[in-house]
């Protein structure tokens, strides 16, 4: 055999042993903390039902990914993780009415603050954040806030209440 098809196969034989290596898990504390929002949740707002929601890790820790369904059956997911280079958490929400990019991390209240920008799928662009915070009851508050250019003031946008669907 030719040096260069024995190189070849060495790697090709190398590239697939190192595919088939299984990556290693996100598991350090960075990653964990957002895991009070992991689960199968009932959520109210105002005291009404709001909607579901389903809080999964993902890749082997290294992702939670949320599905929400509304009471009205809208719908909307998002990514969370961890980004390697900043080591802030970053949320990527998509949903039919709205794109929200926002990024942050855990405050010394212990909730996860995140910070960005909301875009509407007609381009309209504002400042956005939220917030989870962690009750005593096992419980999570989630408050969106949305910055109003006309009044200078942020608006809530959402605040809901999470209860575990299965306790």
């Amino acid at each position: 055999m030719k040096p260069f098809l024995i190189g070849a196969l060495l790697t090709l034989t190398y590239n697939c042993a190192a595919a088939q290596q299984p990556a290693p898990a996100c598991d350090s504390e960075v990653y964990s903390a957002f895991d009070f929002w992991l689960g199968n949740w009932v959520v109210t707002a105002n005291d009404q039902p709001a909607g579901k929601n389903t809080i999964s890790k993902q890749e082997n820790g290294c992702l939670l990914l949320e599905k929400w369904t509304s009471v009205n059956g809208g719908t909307g997911q998002s990514y969370n993780f961890v980004d390697p280079a900043t080591r802030k958490w970053h949320q990527i929400w998509v949903s039919a009415g709205a794109v929200i990019d926002i990024q942050g991390g855990i405050d010394n209240g212990g909730a996860m603050h995140l910070k960005g920008t909301i875009t509407t799928r007609t381009g309209d662009q504002a400042p956005f954040e939220g917030v989870w915070t962690p009750r005593d009851d096992g419980s999570v508050k989630q408050h969106f806030k949305q910055f109003n250019p006309e009044t200078d003031q942020w608006d809530d946008w959402f605040v809901g209440i999470y209860r575990k669907a299965d306790g």
